[in-house]
């Protein structure tokens, strides 16, 4: 896989986060569980939030 089509499919995923109402809630209102949950899992486990922190060069729960 070429680096070009590896940053086209970061982009790709990273857009499924920035989409995604669960992690809009939490950059929106910085508190509650959907914020819990999306600090929690970021990493670790969605690998749309990673794509997330790669493309924009922060967590996926910060506003």
């Amino acid at each position: 896989m070429s680096t070009t089509s590896a940053a086209e499919k970061d982009k790709q995923m990273a857009q499924h986060c920035v989409e995604c109402p669960v992690c809009t809630h939490a950059r929106k209102k910085q508190r509650g569980i959907a914020y819990w949950f999306v600090k929690t899992i970021e990493n670790s486990v969605c690998p749309y939030c990673a794509a997330y922190e790669r493309v924009y060069g922060k967590k996926a729960h910060e506003a």
